[in-house]
């Protein structure tokens, strides 16, 4: 990461705005992800499938209401 010259880096947001914007988009990527694994886990009837894909979408929708509420 390059920052401008004489600028030191903010030690309270080490990584900048643009990796929490990442780490939103990964959250919600994993939403549509662990919906498209579950469906496939219902039609395979394979229940690990199932379990993981809902543990998947609680854990992001966990995080994305933790980031809204300010906790993160």
């Amino acid at each position: 990461m390059r920052y401008l010259e004489g600028a030191p880096p903010d030690p309270d947001i080490p990584y900048g705005e643009s990796m929490h914007d990442m780490l939103t988009l990964t959250m919600v990527l994993s939403i549509i992800i662990g919906i498209c694994l579950y469906a496939a886990g219902k039609h395979g009837n394979i229940m690990w499938m199932k379990a993981w894909s809902l543990g998947l979408i609680v854990l992001s929708i966990a995080y994305l209401i933790a980031d809204k509420l300010g906790y993160i």
